[in-house]
């Protein structure tokens, strides 16, 4: 190849080679990214729904739940959709949760649906209080010098 031409390929190859990495910086360098983790709950199979239906039917048309309740004689199934919102360091923040409630009767029949958001739920809060044991509480070192 002759000099001029290696001259003429040089910056056309460097364009190509900053356009592709340029290219590389568009939305997927976002720095928060969404999901939705879980069951999405769709409209569309919501209204599928309807009291009176069979078990078998709502696993066909929802999915198996995430959580089933059986107390007594009726029982429910739980579909919870949690929308996520990532950051570009790895940190997952919940945005969101929904949980979608099918009730059934003694008969294994849908009897009632709820869809559940945050404003349903209620705040507690978390005991991180220690119930004390006896004998006294010693560190590693603490232990190892006592045993001596």
């Amino acid at each position: 190849m002759p000099f001029s031409a290696k001259r003429h390929i040089f910056p056309i190859s460097a364009a190509v080679a900053l356009s592709l990495t340029l290219s590389a910086c568009g939305s997927g360098m976002a720095l928060t990214t969404q999901r939705t983790q879980g069951y999405e709950i769709s409209q569309d199979a919501l209204a599928q729904i309807r009291p009176g239906q069979s078990q078998a039917l709502v696993v066909t048309v929802l999915g198996s739940p995430q959580t089933t309740n059986a107390f007594g004689q009726e029982t429910a199934y739980y579909y919870v959709q949690t929308k996520i919102e990532r950051t570009a360091f790895g940190m997952d923040m919940i945005k969101d949760r929904t949980v979608l409630a099918i009730y059934f009767d003694k008969n294994k029949k849908v009897a009632d649906k709820a869809v559940y958001g945050a404003k349903d739920g209620k705040v507690f809060a978390i005991e991180s209080r220690r119930t004390a044991s006896f004998g006294i509480d010693r560190s590693f070192i603490e232990s190892l010098l006592s045993s001596i």
